[in-house]
């Protein structure tokens, strides 16, 4: 009996002593960073249960119901999540570090890599960089945050010109794009919330993995992946204003009759006749434009997969009329790991549609404003259209800007689907085997439709026009590889990559137009009065990759790579190119006898090795033919051809050597960090289209394509960094600096110089040139010493009666003192390329409260006005700078107003038809690019509803320091080539804007 008593306690006892361990509590605590700065939204689960929690902004949480042996899983994107057990505690702190990738990997070509380990050129920039600013393109994160890289933005919808420690070709200077593997030609479709960080490569060590795209460099873009822990569903979006402010000082109506009278003609009554009024045609073509983002986004992951997945609407109307850019973009990344077998996917879709800015007769809307009569309005209900323009009368054959951007419509609308689809099997221990085939596709419509009009006798169409042009193209490039690391005896790690890449692309395009005289409300394609051309081009390149990456003790690295490339751009001469890197680096800061020193990274680092570049046009080694070239036979045209495109069956591939030395330095603890680097490359063979003269039966226009020149790019780069995150209030800032030079050092045989860039509007003459000793397409022309005062002065530098020149015209310099001025006399009167380009960016934060200052700039390039021949030429009767009111005054053949710097109107050719120096100007300026101050509410402020929610306000553009008189100093390149570099042509400005924003985390 006793016996069963005291088994009967000891189980009511052991009973009780679970129901007392089994009883839940309440988990308190804070999150905090490696800084120990707290983490708002950090999750908090219990593992195998729906309990959990958020923190708050101050980083605390609260979990309740939770069991001494439960397991706590504490996560935060971006940092590596932990898991611990509850035990007997009740309060439970938590440090959370940085994941890997984030602190020390960095994306190179075909994988990741050790950051200590990297031995070449890479200028990162991650995604708090790219959040930090309110941008409608991707490219633009990189804009004064990656030493040696500039980004120049145009129109709404337009691709930036992106341009990679200097211009070492004269063809495409274009980087090549990465995204996820994905090789691509731009990030247009690319919604810059998606990207986790953007890699620079800039050195043959880093690039010459991609062969022949990467001549010009590459930008390697890792998109947001799904992470470890429950849902995470985000929304974010922006809304502001955008507004050209800056306008160019023209004359006034009555201004304006003034000069009209002195140069000629009385338009007086024609003024009375639309009652004097005065329109400023620059305020009639900018807005106020509004624009609008939105972006939502979900994220999970287990242990064994992961997904993301994400959904943006932008809308930019331009601060242009009639100009503007939608775009709508999904994105799926999701991974999933079947024991030693993962396969994965990215896909990117976006549909897109642009309203380009319009132009006419080869002018730009600014062309056509700057010139417009001042005394014609906008508006007519009498004319066809509705819209007034210039007659005869006028003298003026500028058109209405209003118009030109108004009457009908002009939409190019754009699909892209970019993506990849991967598994990655490893084999054995160390060793794995990937294959992946990727896809870039898209098509695009570029439609155009103009009803009739009539707004005056220069300018009027009896008949509507449709013009469309459709593109249709994809490349898919299959990559099979194998990876085998190992370390040997704990100190040799040794990692090997072969790869196989296959490229096979293609492109279609039709073109079509024509008019219909009956009526402007159809806009179809027509048969009758139309015309219709197509082309279509098949690309392939296949390589063959090899690298080997070995160090020491994380302390003596080796990097050696090759690459073996065939493409279809050139003929069975010389298909094959073979490129190669040699990258050597040492880790002083792990050697013992720097163990007590104050640094906590320090690596000197030196890489060479070449890559190709391939960027022509297809079948530019076979002949083509231009069609529709008139012969006369027997008195009468006949239809016939000429030679297009010049066979060169010994086309070959455009090479560059890179030399590359680097040193990286961080003390305590990386508090402050910083890298150096010298870069010195030499391009040769370069490619370019050489026109054809007609003696050898070309119609004009024909081109033969040539390896004519050797150009050398040298320079330095800086970056300094310092972080200080501790107590209330944290900062931080980073700084760069870029130099180059680029240098032709010889060009083909038999080739004396190039003329090259956009015909100015200053006479008939190309202003930029190739020549050995000169920067690539440097501005060529006149130098100019004043104006001529008297003709005495006049006399003393040509004799009497020797020329047409004038008092009040042009000093030219005459170089060659022959008391002539011709083309002998001409030299470098600029340089498109800036010496150096920088940035600073400053971030600082006070308990809730959050501050970005982003300052950019270039210094030392001129750029080649050619509005101010729009308005100074006098040549012939336009609108003109109130400058001119102050020309030089010619009485009896002597200057009455000596201080003038222009010349007297309407006088000798020189003033205005050749390139001369007057049109040059300093294009170095310095910009507030971006100002951020932002709030995040307290996590408990909407209860369980929101774990983070953050209001900003946001301005763009608002300071620029500039000598320029143009509205923009950032002046992109026309096409993308190097001869039209810093020519500005009435290129669209950048705005400034105001934008107020809100992110939201569920």
């Amino acid at each position: 009996m006793k016996l069963q008593l005291k088994i009967a306690l000891f189980a009511l006892l052991m009973i009780s002593i679970q129901n007392v361990s089994a009883q839940s509590k309440t988990i308190q605590g804070t999150v905090t960073d490696p800084s120990g700065f707290p983490l708002p939204g950090a999750s908090i689960v219990v593992e195998g249960t729906q309990n959990s929690a958020s923190t708050d902004f101050d980083g605390r949480y609260s979990l309740k119901g939770v069991n001494s042996t439960d397991k706590i899983t504490y996560s935060y994107v971006g940092l590596i999540s932990q898991t611990l057990v509850v035990g007997g505690r009740s309060t439970i702190d938590v440090t959370l570090v940085q994941s890997t990738q984030n602190l020390n990997e960095v994306i190179v070509g075909y994988g990741t890599q050790k950051r200590a380990k990297v031995t070449g050129a890479i200028s990162t920039v991650g995604s708090k960089d790219i959040a930090a600013v309110p941008i409608t393109n991707a490219e633009s994160a990189l804009q004064g945050r990656a030493a040696g890289v500039t980004v120049v933005n145009g129109a709404p919808g337009s691709n930036p010109t992106v341009t990679i420690r200097g211009l070492a070709t004269m063809g495409n200077s274009a980087p090549l794009y990465v995204i996820d593997g994905v090789l691509t030609n731009n990030l247009s479709g690319l919604s810059p919330n998606d990207i986790e960080s953007m890699s620079v490569l800039k050195d043959a060590s880093t690039t010459a993995l991609y062969g022949s795209k990467a001549f010009n460099g590459v930008i390697m873009v890792t998109t947001k992946k799904g992470k470890k822990g429950p849902g995470q569903l985000s929304f974010s979006t922006y809304a502001g204003f955008q507004t050209i402010t800056k306008r160019y000082d023209v004359l006034n109506t009555q201004q304006y009759l003034q000069y009209a009278k002195d140069l000629g003609s009385d338009l007086t009554a024609r003024a009375a006749e639309f009652g004097n009024i005065n329109t400023n045609w620059q305020d009639q073509i900018f807005q106020s434009g509004i624009m609008q983002d939105y972006n939502l986004s979900f994220s999970n992951g287990t242990e064994t997969s992961s997904g993301r997945y994400s959904a943006e609407y932008l809308k930019q109307e331009g601060a242009v009329i009639n100009t503007g850019f939608e775009r709508y973009s999904f994105r799926a990344n999701n991974t999933q790991d079947i024991g030693r077998l993962k396969v994965g996917s990215n896909i990117g879709i976006s549909f897109s549609t642009i309203n380009p800015e319009r132009s006419a007769g080869g002018r730009t809307l600014l062309e056509h404003a700057i010139k417009m009569a001042p005394y014609l309005p906008v508006y007519n209900e009498n004319n066809l259209g509705g819209y007034q323009g210039p007659s005869a009368v006028d003298g003026n054959d500028a058109e209405n800007p209003v118009r030109v951007a108004n009457l009908g419509y002009q939409k190019i609308n754009n699909l892209s689907i970019i993506g990849n689809i991967y598994a990655e099997l490893e084999i054995l221990k160390g060793l794995k085997f990937r294959s992946q085939v990727s896809l870039d596709y898209f098509t695009s419509k570029d439609h155009t439709f103009v009803p009739s009009y009539s707004d005056g006798s220069y300018h009027k169409q009896a008949f509507s026009t449709t013009n469309e042009t459709n593109a249709q193209g994809q490349t898919i490039v299959f990559d099979n590889s194998l990876t085998y690391k190992t370390t040997i005896a704990a100190k040799h790690n040794i990692e090997v990559l072969g790869v196989i890449t296959k490229i096979d692309g293609k492109s279609r395009n039709l073109i079509a137009g024509s008019r219909y005289n009956i009526s402007d409300e159809i806009d179809q394609l027509r048969y009758n009065e139309g015309n219709l051309s197509s082309s279509n081009y098949e690309e392939k390149n296949i390589g063959y990759i090899a690298r080997i990456n070995y160090d020491y003790a994380d302390k003596y690295l080796l990097a050696v790579s090759g690459r073996r490339d065939a493409s279809s751009r050139f003929g069975a001469n010389n298909r094959w190119g073979n490129f190669y890197s040699v990258a050597v680096g040492w880790n002083i800061a792990k050697e013992s006898f720097m163990a007590d020193s104050v640094f906590s990274t320090l690596k000197l680092r030196a890489s060479t090795g070449t890559t190709g570049n391939d960027r022509i046009d297809n079948y530019q080694y076979s002949a083509t033919l231009l069609a529709d070239y008139n012969y006369p036979i027997g008195g009468a045209n006949a239809p016939g051809v000429s030679i297009g495109v010049a066979a060169n069956p010994n086309l070959k591939w455009e090479s560059k050597r890179d030399k590359n030395i680097g040193l990286d330095f961080g003390f305590f603890d990386d508090a402050l960090t910083g890298s150096f680097e010298y870069f010195n490359s030499k391009s040769s063979d370069i490619l370019f289209a050489v026109p054809l003269s007609a003696s050898v039966g070309s119609a004009g226009g024909g081109t033969q394509i040539q390896n004519i020149a050797d150009v050398k790019v040298s320079g330095y780069e800086i970056s300094l960094g310092y972080n200080d995150r501790k107590g209330d209030f944290t900062w931080s800032a980073v700084a760069n600096l870029g130099t180059n030079k680029n240098k032709v050092v010889s060009l083909a045989p038999g080739v004396t110089s190039v003329l090259g860039g956009p015909v100015p509007r200053a006479g008939s003459e190309n202003f930029s040139r190739l020549e050995v000793g000169q920067p690539l397409f440097y501005f060529y022309g006149y130098q100019t010493n004043g104006i001529y005062q008297n003709q005495a002065e006049v006399d003393a530098v040509f004799g009497p009666g020797q020329t047409n020149i004038k008092p009040g015209d042009l000093k030219i310099v005459d170089r060659d003192g022959n008391k002539i001025i011709n083309s002998e006399d001409k030299t470098n009167i600029g340089n498109p390329y800036p010496d150096f380009t920088y940035g600073l960016n400053l971030t600082a934060a006070y308990k809730r409260f959050d501050f970005n200052c982003f300052i950019t700039g270039v210094q030392g390039n001129d750029i080649y006005n050619a509005n101010t021949f729009d308005l100074e030429s006098m040549n012939r009767l336009f609108n003109a700078s109130t400058a001119v009111l102050d020309r030089a005054n010619v009485v009896n053949g002597v200057v009455t107003n000596p201080s003038a710097t222009l010349p007297r109107a309407q006088g000798a050719d020189i003033n205005w038809s050749s390139a001369n120096q007057r049109y040059i100007e300093d294009g170095s300026y310095t910009r507030l690019k971006n100002v951020t101050l932002g709030y995040t509410l307290p996590g408990e402020t909407f209860g369980s509803y929101f774990s983070n929610i953050r209001f900003y306000v946001s301005g763009q553009n608002l300071i620029t320091i500039t000598k320029y008189s143009g509205l923009d100093p950032e002046i992109a390149r026309t096409d993308g080539n190097a001869n039209s570099a810093g020519i500005d042509l009435g290129r669209y400005p950048q705005p400034k804007s105001v934008i107020f924003g809100l992110d939201v985390k569920f």
